[in-house]
């Protein structure tokens, strides 16, 4: 369970991270709004998670989900390219800490 509410504040991190793109500096209205609501349940249930698991693997994890997510939104949406390396390393780290979790080495 609490590595289910990592990926689901890695996924809402995605969100705001969008949403910051869409604001422009936060001059627009609407997505600086659902930055702030993402934001806050990203942080939320972070923080909820680290009661129950080490804080470097959490927080590996949770920003490796929101970076490769931002990464897939701009390669699809912005015609970024360049973002196929940083999805690519991101994903590694993520396989890496996982791994070292499942092994029971990372505590």
């Amino acid at each position: 369970m609490p590595w289910a509410m990592v990926v689901l504040a890695g996924l809402l991190e995605t969100g705001f991270a969008v949403n910051l793109k869409l604001s422009h500096g936060f001059t627009k209205l609407w997505p600086t709004v659902a930055f702030c609501v993402f934001a806050l349940g990203s942080f939320g249930l972070l923080t909820l998670s680290l009661k129950y698991l080490p804080v470097g693997s959490a927080y590996a994890v949770w920003t490796g989900i929101g970076a490769a997510g931002t990464a897939v939104y701009g390669m699809v949406f912005l015609d970024e390219s360049s973002s196929t390396l940083k999805l690519v390393s991101i994903s590694l780290v993520i396989a890496g800490v996982v791994g070292l979790q499942i092994s029971g080495s990372g505590h």
